[in-house]
């Protein structure tokens, strides 16, 4: 029988604003910029035609308000976003925990969340390293795997790495 394959995307949050002092980091929101980049990005991932079945995303005001653009933006269900308290400011083998207890028959899912652990997160994955993921960048790897509680020692396929800045 052939091993599925299933497909990660990892997105930084938006550009968040810093615009008013005294609010708590959790509580920031996007900022000018992150609302235009977010529906950009969201165009470039259309083009890719990915069959979203999930978007799994921290809970902090940015990447909340990310990953909703983005479900909007590609026509998926509000049911399709799930919202997990563990990834705001995660460490890698929170990440890998969280990936691990995704629902297998979900094919293509997105992950939403921050750094430093974001970046951290995509260069465990020992397939193609960056320096540092932009805000609203988007890292996709392909893994060849039945279950998702295999993601951590599954090879890793990278796929793509687009940011804003570099986008056309």
């Amino acid at each position: 029988m052939p091993i599925n394959m299933k497909t990660l995307i990892v997105i930084r949050h938006a550009k968040s604003s810093w615009a008013q002092p005294g609010v708590h980091d959790f509580d920031r929101p996007l900022n000018e910029r992150g609302n235009i980049d977010a529906p950009k990005m969201t165009t470039i991932l259309a083009k890719k035609e990915l069959k979203i079945d999930i978007l799994i995303t921290s809970p902090a005001k940015r990447a909340m308000a990310t990953a909703k653009i983005f479900l909007e933006e590609l026509g998926l269900p509000r049911d399709k976003l799930i919202e997990i308290p563990a990834l705001y400011l995660a460490p890698v083998k929170t990440f890998y925990r969280e990936v691990a207890s995704f629902k297998d028959d979900w094919e293509v899912a997105l992950l939403f969340s921050h750094n430093p652990g974001v970046t951290d997160f995509v260069n465990s994955f020992d397939c193609m390293p960056i320096y540092n993921m932009p805000t609203c960048g988007m890292y996709g790897v392909q893994i060849a795997i039945d279950s998702w509680e295999n993601f951590e020692i599954g090879k890793k396929h990278f796929l793509f790495f687009e940011f804003p800045k570099g986008a056309q």
